[in-house]
């Protein structure tokens, strides 16, 4: 199983696309679709119009807005190229009535060439091929559920926390995973609210016994910290800061 990295910052960070991720293991799955992720999804050589399965954690608007333009782009490509294959979009309660919404308003965006499907999912695995995910609502907005999600596929498992405060629920989904992509939006000397600063990051580590921490989702101030350093004051395994284009072989070492 192999996770690229095509956004580790939020909203409009300078040097980072905001969040998302995507996993190759039996067939391509991305994972929020933040800002300008969308042009980090070109330079990984992963054919666009493969991808057939789409997870949200949320709809922040860091973590969804590049769908837009991907939508827009697909629906093009089938009527005057290819058609693409069909599209299965996952998310929390709430995804069937905005994304019907979407297709409602936005122009072009109806009668797509192509199926889309759309499942809300909240805390009962389900499969993807070969793959089994697992998704628990973190603690993070009141006003909308917040998923994380842990994937495992031939014997390895990562875990997206997505946006996420410490609690029960992300140290069972974190529990003995190989890699986990954790919410290190903050500085453990300027920590925020409804997100985890370094400090907390590597508690919630150690606890769940993870094999590699992977810092993610920061805000400008969290970049200007050694968040690794507060990490490894609580967490005795790997910590590695993320950044966009970043790949790693869940289970074995960086590849690059």
């Amino acid at each position: 199983m192999k996770l690229t990295i095509l956004g580790s910052g939020t909203n409009i960070h300078p040097t980072r696309a905001a969040a998302g991720y995507v996993f190759e293991t039996d067939r391509p799955i991305l994972l929020d679709f933040g800002p300008r992720t969308l042009s980090n999804l070109l330079q990984t050589g992963i054919d666009r119009h493969t991808i057939q399965h789409l997870l949200f954690t949320h709809y922040h608007a860091d973590h969804f807005s590049d769908f837009i333009p991907f939508f827009f782009d697909a629906v093009c490509h089938s009527k005057f190229a290819q058609v693409r294959p069909d599209l299965t979009i996952y998310g929390p309660p709430g995804t069937q009535r905005l994304f019907r919404t979407i297709f409602r308003t936005f122009p072009n965006f109806s009668g797509s060439p192509f199926r889309v499907t759309l499942k809300e999912v909240h805390d009962r695995p389900f499969v993807i091929g070969h793959t089994q995910i697992t998704p628990l609502p973190m603690i993070h907005s009141e006003q909308q559920i917040c998923l994380g999600y842990r994937l495992e596929y031939q014997g390895r498992s990562a875990v997206v926390s997505g946006d996420a405060m410490a609690s029960p629920n992300l140290f069972r989904l974190c529990q003995n995973a190989d890699l986990a992509v954790l919410d290190c939006s903050f500085s453990s000397h300027q920590p925020g609210g409804s997100h985890m600063h370094a400090e907390e990051c590597g508690k919630v580590a150690e606890e769940a016994n993870i094999k590699k921490l992977i810092l993610s989702h920061f805000y400008e101030t969290a970049d200007r910290s050694n968040v690794v350093a507060q990490a490894r004051r609580f967490f005795s395994g790997p910590v590695i800061k993320g950044k966009d284009l970043q790949a790693f072989q869940v289970g074995r070492a960086l590849s690059k």
